[in-house]
């Protein structure tokens, strides 16, 4: 009778105990470590480099700032008349209100406070359209180029409105003529209506329809990872 033959250990790469790689090592799928499929080469992408986005900010900056032009006209069409009437008193010429208690004064700042809400929420709807990636420098080109069209806005429109020189107006016109007093911006907070609207809604619209970075596939223990179409991942 011959012995009974004593099987052969079993290879290294099988050994459930292999002291050179202990169970449970986190390499080995199935080990009783999830798997995580590897991720895409664009997860993590800063986007196309920070030369680019300053060139793009740049563009913005420029194109936000001269929309200051159209708001300024608007502005100057829009915005009530404030009424003046000149008097002589004792062989001096005086200005004063037609209407003391009128609140004309108080639609012109008000009428470019809406104004520049709305063009505040067109330019960022404008700007996240074409970029949605955002960014810092595209969020710095909303805010700066919004303060600098409305900072040409109230001059263009201050330009565009009655005289400023009220006396030499009332003369023109006559004793008691009732006449337009100069476009004035008395509330200049509202210079920042624009760059506050235009930030507000770009960061909303970026949080809410913006690109989001893919998150860790997770693969089941033993499991090939694969992709979205069920082809193995190498």
């Amino acid at each position: 009778m011959t012995a009974p033959l004593t099987p052969p250990p079993p290879p290294r790469d099988q050994s459930p105990h292999d002291p050179w790689q202990p169970p449970g090592d986190p390499g080995t799928p199935g080990a009783g470590y999830p798997a995580y499929a590897p991720q895409d080469a664009s997860y993590g992408a800063d986007g196309p480099g920070w030369k680019t986005e300053l060139i793009e900010a740049s563009v913005v900056t420029v194109a936000v700032a001269l929309g200051g032009v159209l708001l300024g006209v608007l502005w100057w069409w829009l915005a009530p008349h404030v009424p003046l009437v000149g008097d002589v008193v004792d062989k001096s010429w005086v200005v004063y209100l037609k209407d003391s208690e009128g609140e004309q004064a108080v639609g012109v700042d008000g009428t470019f406070t809406l104004l520049a809400v709305a063009f505040g929420v067109l330019s960022a709807l404008v700007v996240f359209l074409l970029r949605r990636r955002g960014g810092v420098p595209l969020v710095v080109a909303l805010t700066v180029g919004g303060l600098l069209a409305s900072v040409l806005a109230w001059r263009l429109g201050t330009w565009f409105g009655p005289t400023k020189d009220v006396l030499a107006h009332a003369k023109a016109v006559g004793k008691g003529v009732t006449f337009s007093a100069p476009l004035k911006l008395g509330a200049k907070g509202a210079l920042m209506a624009w760059s506050l609207a235009a930030l507000v809604v770009h960061l909303g619209l970026t949080a809410l329809f913006g690109p989001r970075d893919p998150e860790p596939v997770y693969v089941p223990q033993g499991a090939v990872p694969k992709d979205g179409y069920g082809a193995p991942l190498s």
